[in-house]
């Protein structure tokens, strides 16, 4: 028999009369890995099987089983959600009742701190803890410089440089996954999830495969799933993301943002666009070196994205936004009037 606490089982949660608490490793077309205290077994989803905010069962849910049937997804505590990729702008849970998100990136390649910025947004958002860890850190030249770099933008968040090939860092990483606690990996493709999930696990649980030629990733996880550590702790190894759409990431922006949303409400005006109103803090801070001109425009990019991502799929916020519009095209008609 298997302790469900070593599952990450935090008995929030109460399966049903007759039911036994399973958590999901794995989802494959029309069939579930779980994890119970009997065991690792393969069940059907039934046909009602969706969560509260009507998402189908994801690795890292817990679910109520009745025999070889899971009749119920049990309340989630945490998940990491994105906008499914594409014109549609249906929820995708990645990873549920995870305690921590791991943030991967590699030190090598390009500029990395937009990147990084957008995954802190939704890990924020999310319900766990974001940790950044910085990959690779064997074939970078200047590692401090990097790991400071990215510590300074990532306000509030743990930044871990690591190598899979020399172990640099992983002790570091290991000490966050303590027994009975998750943590998700996410980032794009070719940053080193997978060797990271096999360092970790000290074994092959995740294939790898070469980086391409034009130094872009390659998918080597193909699903998410779901692994047991050594040290006690669960990890969960998902595919590499092309696109990381945002979902309801408001309170995520804030978060990651915060210092510009605090120069932001130093402005003059409350409803100022920082382009070019007097008393802008946000443009005086610019000017004086103390905001980094990039760091504002991701800012604003994630804003208009989520915004638009709300008004999509939110009908109250898109009532009150054609109030908003309303009222604005009547003061600027009725401006002319008030000059005479």
């Amino acid at each position: 028999m298997t302790d469900l606490s070593s599952l990450g089982w935090d008995r929030t949660g109460t399966p049903p009369p007759g039911a036994e608490p399973g958590r999901v490793a794995r989802v494959d077309r029309g069939r579930l890995t779980v994890l119970t205290a009997q065991g690792a077994r393969r069940v059907v989803p039934g046909a009602a099987l969706h969560a509260a905010d009507g998402t189908g069962p994801a690795v890292g849910d817990w679910v109520a089983l009745r025999g070889e049937l899971a009749v119920e997804i049990l309340p989630r505590t945490s998940a990491f959600v994105r906008t499914v990729a594409g014109r549609t702008s249906a929820a995708q849970v990645v990873a549920a009742n995870i305690d921590l998100v791991l943030v991967v990136d590699a030190l090598t390649g390009g500029a990395r701190l937009r990147r990084i910025e957008r995954y802190l947004a939704v890990a924020w958002s999310s319900g766990a803890t974001p940790v950044v860890v910085l990959t690779k850190a064997d074939l970078c030249a200047d590692v401090a410089a990097v790991v400071g770099a990215v510590r300074e933008d990532a306000l509030g968040v743990e930044v871990l440089p690591v190598s899979s090939v020399t172990g640099d860092g992983l002790a570091a990483v290991r000490d966050l996954l303590r027994p009975g606690r998750t943590a998700a990996m996410v980032g794009p493709s070719g940053v080193g999830k997978s060797s990271l999930a096999n360092a970790l696990a000290g074994r092959t649980v995740a294939g790898t495969r070469e980086i391409r030629g034009d130094g872009r990733g390659r998918h080597a996880t193909t699903a998410r799933e779901l692994h047991l550590l050594p040290g006690g702790g669960l990890l969960v190894d998902t595919p590499g993301m092309r696109e990381l759409g945002l979902r309801d990431d408001a309170e995520g922006i804030a978060t990651a943002y915060a210092d510009v949303g605090e120069l932001a409400a130093g402005c003059r005006f409350r409803d100022c666009g920082h382009s070019g109103e007097p008393g802008c803090a946000v443009a005086a801070a610019i000017d004086d070196g103390r905001l980094d001109p990039a760091r504002f425009t991701g800012w604003r990019k994630l804003e208009a994205e989520a915004r638009r991502q709300r008004l999509r799929v939110d009908a109250r916020a898109r009532a009150e936004e054609r109030a908003r519009l309303r009222t604005l095209h009547r003061a600027r008609r009725e401006q002319p009037n008030r000059s005479r």
